[in-house]
């Protein structure tokens, strides 16, 4: 059995964004298949209903296998340059996300968990 690889990403919207356009946006991208990568699995695209990110949006990315995973985006030690990144994921990030988000989409926080 092959350990999946669930990347979960912190959403932080720009004081003036609009959170209907925003989902909008992501209802959007995923119409287009903007959100199709090979090995990933699943995805899910949320907002916080309690504690510490209460109201703050996230994406949980859940891919094959780690191997999966590093062949889209390196190995953890040497992550792939943003210029090789697949091309819907550039337009994911460029178009979708980056109008709405309070930083630059390649910086925000995020945390990769192998599954055991």
């Amino acid at each position: 059995m092959m350990s999946k690889v669930i990347s979960i990403h912190e959403y932080i919207l720009k004081p003036d964004a609009s959170e209907r356009q925003f989902v909008k946006a992501i209802l959007n991208a995923k119409e287009r298949g903007l959100l199709r990568l090979p090995g990933l699995v699943d995805y899910y695209l949320v907002k916080g209903i309690r504690g510490f990110r209460h109201g703050l949006y996230a994406a949980v990315w859940v891919y094959e296998s780690k191997e999966a995973w590093e062949s889209l985006w390196g190995p953890k030690d040497k992550p792939i340059n943003k210029t090789d990144y697949p091309e819907n994921w550039k337009i994911w990030e460029n178009e979708v996300l980056f109008p709405f988000l309070d930083q630059d989409p390649d910086k925000i926080k995020f945390t990769s968990y192998q599954e055991f």
